[in-house]
Order: structure tokens, then C-alpha cells, then sequence
């Protein structure tokens, strides 16, 4: 099944516990998800504090159209806890814990130079559907998923 293919994707690549509007959760959290979108940004930078409403009002139109089509993971490059918290309570998604390891894991896999950088994955086989979900977004707005999801 999807789900069980995902969590073996979801173990290798993204871990499963994430923080989220109510508290850290472990597991469930991409369950029957059809895409991932992990967003790497910052607080302290300037273009990602532009980029981050824009996606966040995309994510809540895309979520209207498709409930399930994506789920965004936030990995955060900010310098210490309390920046982490704010900066998220801005965010409707779900993180990677602040400080966590897998922030540079994903960065490597992902050759992340610069934030903010926004990859788009399929959730059952983790292969890059998006490297430039950032371009996808400001250009086509929440009508991007559909082009993600024709890529599944």
C-alpha cells in the first residue's frame, strides 16, 4: 500500500516525529499524504520572511482542493529556539524540531545552497517531483499542485 511504502520513505528520509499546531507528534503526521513539500528557511532571512505567507496562503488553497495532496515540513536554518517558535507560529504546517539532525541530512540529499528552498516529493517513493517548488508557487500560486500532482 501507499502508506506502508511511505513510511519506509517517511523513516529514511524524514524521520516521524515532527512539531505540530498542537505539539510534537510522532507518526501519522504524512500518513496517505500523495506529496511532501520540505521548505528550508529562516527567520534572520529577508527573502524567506517574503516567500513564507505566500506559501502559507497557496498550502491553505491547496488544501481546499485536495485535502490530501500535500503536507509541507518546515527545516528550519534559524539560530536558536525562540526565533524557531516564532517564525513558526507564522507557519500553518507541521517542522522538524529545531536543532534536530535531520536538518543537515535532508540539506545534503537535497544539495540546499541557499534558502529559502522549497523541494516537492512524492510521498510513496520519495523521488523529487520539484526542486524549484519556490518558482512553482510565486508563479502559479496553489494552481502548482495540479502540476505536481500530473508528475505522480
Amino acid at each position: 500500500s501507499t502508506q506502508s511504502t511511505w513510511g519506509i520513505m517517511a523513516a529514511e528520509f524524514l524521520g516521524t516525529n515532527f512539531v505540530t499546531k498542537g505539539g510534537v507528534q510522532d507518526g501519522g503526521v504524512l500518513d496517505g499524504k500523495k506529496l511532501v513539500g520540505i521548505y528550508f528557511s529562516a527567520h534572520w532571512c529577508p527573502p524567506c520572511r517574503g516567500f513564507t505567507p505566500v506559501l502559507a496562503h497557496a498550502y491553505n488553497d491547496m488544501k481546499e482542493i485536495d485535502a490530501d495532496g500535500i503536507e509541507i515540513v518546515f527545516v528550519s536554518s534559524d539560530q536558536n529556539q525562540a526565533q524557531f517558535d516564532q517564525y513558526y507560529g507564522e507557519m500553518p504546517w507541521v517542522a522538524v524540531p529545531f536543532g534536530d539532525g535531520r536538518k543537515a541530512s535532508l540539506g545534503q540529499k537535497f544539495g540546499v545552497s541557499g534558502i529559502p528552498m522549497f523541494v516537492v516529493v512524492n510521498a510513496a517513493t520519495g523521488e523529487v517531483v520539484s526542486t524549484n517548488g519556490r518558482g512553482d508557487v510565486a508563479s502559479q500560486g496553489p494552481a502548482a499542485l495540479q502540476g505536481w500532482l500530473n508528475q505522480l
